[in-house]
């Protein structure tokens, strides 16, 4: 396992994280998994003793019962708090309440003193804002945020699920303040959807935010489990929750290359979907999730496949993103920016 620095700071985080997604399986994540408490931790354990020590959850999870989980976890375990790096979320609803959503100064304030009672913890050390709230001003946002870090409740701040125009801005109101910067950005990013490297990338290298990819395995489509022949796994959540959307018809072809790597080097599929995300630039730690013991040891050995230049050309390949203006326009000017 190697460790990478959070953002601009000085702390280090395991390039996997594993992610609670799963714990609990209450409301409407019940479809994405319902591990129990002592599966839970198992496999909690299972990713510390891999070298684990970032660990990912969000309020939302599970209707909060999956940071209970999470907490009581750590203090069955008797984990030591300090050698953990714990993110949590704010911004989906939590209640009925009219204000019990969305990224205002009173609903930031709020989740975290109810994120840290669910947790059982003094602190968090990295709080993700959890995706976009147009009702409410960027400059109220960021100061919310910088009153939970200056409380001593919060270390350091993250953002999930925004464009990069929004994170630029909210970083310049926070640098023009004397208030906190993000360090991390939580994306969906994986071999069928690299979206995120036409603006998200580029901004989070020039902000110095460390780039945190969320679902690497398309929601399970690219676990290996999904083929031309085999459109239903049978124990997949993909099967029954279609998410995130994706473009079948190219996943398809990018697993085809993903199997032929995968059986040259007598691994799965979703390490090598894992393998070739860790050599991309700006990524600092994948998020992933797991419902049995046997995908997180299949995930945390993503970590030991080196794949060679010419694989991951094949898959680079195999994955491209379609030219969109103004990109393709960059490209055909830089022609003749050096002289013939």
């Amino acid at each position: 396992m190697r460790y990478n620095q959070l953002g601009n700071t000085g702390v280090l985080v395991s390039e996997l994280c594993l992610g609670t997604m799963t714990f609990g399986g209450r409301g409407f994540w019940e479809t994405i998994g319902k591990v129990p408490q002592e599966e839970v931790n198992q496999l909690v354990k299972t990713a510390i003793d891999g070298g684990i020590n970032f660990i990912d959850t969000a309020n939302a999870y599970s209707e909060g019962l999956s940071e209970t989980m999470l907490g009581k976890s750590l203090k069955d375990l008797g984990i030591n708090r300090q050698q953990l790096v714990i993110a949590t979320k704010v911004r989906i609803r939590m209640g009925p309440g009219t204000n019990q959503v969305g990224l205002s100064r009173l609903h930031i304030m709020d989740s975290v003193n109810d994120s840290l009672k669910r947790m059982g913890l003094s602190h968090i050390d990295l709080l993700y804002i959890h995706g976009v709230d147009p009702l409410t001003p960027l400059e109220e946002t960021m100061r919310g945020l910088e009153d939970v870090v200056r409380s001593g409740k919060v270390r350091y701040i993250g953002i999930s699920n925004h464009p990069a125009w929004m994170v630029t801005k909210a970083n310049a109101i926070a640098e023009r303040n004397g208030w906190t910067k993000f360090s991390a950005g939580q994306y969906y990013y994986s071999l069928a959807s690299r979206d995120i490297e036409r603006e998200i990338i580029p901004m989070a290298q020039a902000e110095n935010i460390g780039i945190m990819p969320w679902s690497p395995l398309a929601g399970g489509f690219l676990s290996g489990k999904y083929t031309r022949q085999q459109e239903k796994a049978g124990d997949s959540r993909r099967d029954e929750f279609d998410f995130p959307p994706i473009d079948k018809v190219k996943a398809y072809d990018i697993i085809d290359v993903m199997l032929a790597i995968a059986r040259s080097h007598e691994v799965s599929a979703a390490q090598v979907a894992l393998a070739w995300m860790l050599k991309k630039p700006g990524v600092s730690s994948i998020i992933i999730g797991a419902k049995k013991m046997e995908q997180l040891n299949d995930n945390l050995a993503s970590t030991q496949l080196e794949l060679t230049d010419a694989e991951m050309e094949q898959l680079d390949a195999i994955s491209a993103l379609t030219p969109e203006y103004p990109a393709w326009m960059v490209e055909r000017q830089m022609r003749d920016r050096f002289p013939q």
